[in-house]
């Protein structure tokens, strides 16, 4: 329905331009109806769009609980000197001369059942390799037959490259023989996430309108991996256009609990990684992609600083907060995949040529460690504050000296709508196009009605939610300036922040809770992963939880 465009409806538009945001505090009491139908009428009709009835409702809720968010917004005291973070840099890398010395391994022997290596991490396995105790080939192929064996009850692969791996696999043993070792991922059997294009090989983003999809080239992870000689097994599931784990195809699950998801957005990474289908994966992350589902899986996930690895070929959903990040079943191999994939390649023009130091050898000795207590201390699930409790215990026994810190004070809950302004304006036209009503989620804080909604965030709250995101950059950067690293429950407010400021933060199993993985993680300063992984390391090593892996044995 469109109505007539005049004076009245102008005045009746002004409330509805005011509005706009997912629905992401569903718990706040509903404010009274001030955006009614005919003034979001209005507003879609300068937008040039229609709506059902049914989208309609849900929308108008989303609108009207969420002026409360623009007037909260406005209360922020921005300068009139603030620069918008719109072309978003966290800031100007200063590590120089960053020492890369990962751990040496001697190779092992090699086990009478290869799938005995099925949950082994990357630093067990590349040592095989290069000494030529194990192949490629019969690793790929033992991964090949755990994919096709598992990945249907875990609902957590969207398609299966079997000939490509076995194509690679057979190069990097020809290659390997010949003694040209590329390094630690040699040979190793990798998966990504299906947001990353493969050249000639469909990359749906996990979302009915591109089931069929086929790019021309290789995104940038792509190349990076072929590169370092790890065959490509499959791409792995993810939640619609990023989102949770239901995808065209179903809900992925965690390999804890079939009745369970895995979370997401990069839910088939973390899954096949925890259920020992891949040797490791890649994800991304907006706003908890790689740590919540990293989590809920129980393996390490670490997403870097804004701006480490390049985007070029990755489904784009906000251009100021996408991330990519290694997900692995080990600290350790986190930092390896992060060493092949990090660096520019003049595509992704955000990308730093930072180094990156990793020096696992230094251990944590005077590194000033902060423990973010009032994150733990709202905790109300007493089996997770224990969980948490023995987690601390073990980190301060592993040489971490902890002092109590707290987040800088800064209402940054407004600021979530940068990401839904940019993922509306990514899916813009699938919105106008009616390609987003195909998703199976169609709830009120799915992306079709953040979507719909978030078409009606006003330009000048965007930008004045980037110029307060500015705001919030410096006051974290000062903050930081104190601590090396700082610890938190995988649930908390640094994890918003965080994803906006651009720090990097890694999440280590610390426990169970109900038979499911929990997490504790260490967040560091741009551009400095090292420092928490090297505490991640310490924590992992003082605890069995890395050693710990599911019970993979479901009927075929």
């Amino acid at each position: 329905m469109q109505n007539k465009f005049d004076r009245r409806g102008w005045l009746k538009l002004i409330p509805a331009l005011a509005a706009a945001a997912p629905a992401s505090l569903a718990q706040a009491p509903e404010p009274p109806d001030r955006v009614t139908r005919d003034a979001l009428h209005q507003a879609l009709t300068l937008s040039g769009l229609q709506f059902t009835e049914e989208q309609e409702r849900i929308m108008l809720q989303g609108l009207n609980r969420n002026l409360v968010s623009y007037e909260n917004l406005r209360k922020i005291d921005v300068p009139l000197d603030t620069e918008p973070a719109t072309r978003f840099y966290p800031s100007a890398p200063n590590v120089t001369g960053g020492k890369y010395q990962p751990s040496r391994a001697r190779a092992g022997q090699r086990p009478a059942n290869l799938e005995d290596l099925a949950f082994a991490p990357v630093t067990e396995i590349a040592p095989l390799l290069k000494a030529k105790r194990i192949t490629s080939v019969d690793l790929t192929k033992m991964y090949l037959a755990r994919l096709k064996r598992y990945a249907p009850q875990l609902n957590c692969v969207i398609t299966l490259t079997e000939d490509l791996a076995l194509e690679q696999a057979a190069a990097a043993d020809a290659e390997i023989r010949r003694g040209k070792y590329r390094g630690p991922l040699h040979g190793v059997p990798c998966g990504v996430k299906d947001l990353f294009a493969t050249k000639g090989i469909k990359t749906t983003w996990g979302a009915e309108p591109f089931q069929n999809q086929v790019p021309t080239y290789d995104s940038a992870v792509v190349e990076r991996l072929q590169k370092t000689g790890s065959p490509l097994l499959a791409k792995l599931s993810m939640g619609a256009l990023a989102q949770g784990g239901l995808w065209f195809g179903g809900m992925t699950k965690t390999p804890w609990n079939l009745e369970q998801t895995s979370s997401g957005s990069s839910a088939g990474s973390a899954s096949a990684t925890s259920a020992g289908l891949v040797g490791f994966s890649v994800g991304t992350e907006t706003l908890g992609s790689i740590v919540s589902p990293a989590t809920r899986c129980g393996v390490v996930g670490l997403r870097p600083t804004y701006g480490r690895v390049s985007r070029y070929g990755a489904m784009g959903l906000s251009w100021t907060m996408d991330k990519i990040g290694p997900i692995c079943r080990s600290v350790e191999d986190c930092a390896l995949v992060l060493e092949a994939l990090r660096g520019t390649d003049g595509r992704d023009l955000a990308v730093v040529d930072a180094p990156f130091e990793w020096q696992p050898k230094l251990g944590i000795k005077g590194l000033r460690i902060g423990i973010v207590q009032g994150e733990f201390d709202r905790l109300r699930d007493e089996p997770q504050k224990k969980v948490y409790e023995q987690a601390i215990a073990d980190l301060k026994a592993a040489g971490a000296d902890l002092k109590p810190v707290e987040f800088p004070k800064f209402d940054f809950a407004p600021l979530r709508i940068i990401l839904s302004a940019e993922a509306a304006a990514a899916f813009d036209d699938l919105t106008r196009n009616g390609g987003v009503d195909q998703l199976k989620g169609q709830a009120p804080n799915d992306w079709p009605n953040t979507f719909r909604t978030s078409r009606m965030i006003p330009a000048v709250e965007y930008i004045r939610a980037q110029r307060a995101r500015t705001l919030l950059m410096q006051e974290m950067d000062k903050f930081m300036a104190d601590w090396d690293v700082l610890v938190t429950p995988s649930s908390s407010a640094g994890l918003t922040i965080t994803n906006l400021t651009g720090h990097p933060q890694v999440a280590v199993p610390c426990g169970f809770v109900n038979g499911l993985p929990s997490s504790v993680v260490f967040t560091g300063r741009l551009y400095r992963e090292g420092t928490p992984l090297r505490v991640a390391l310490a924590f992992e090593r003082a605890t069995k939880w890395h050693t710990m892996h599911p019970k993979v044995d479901w009927s075929s």
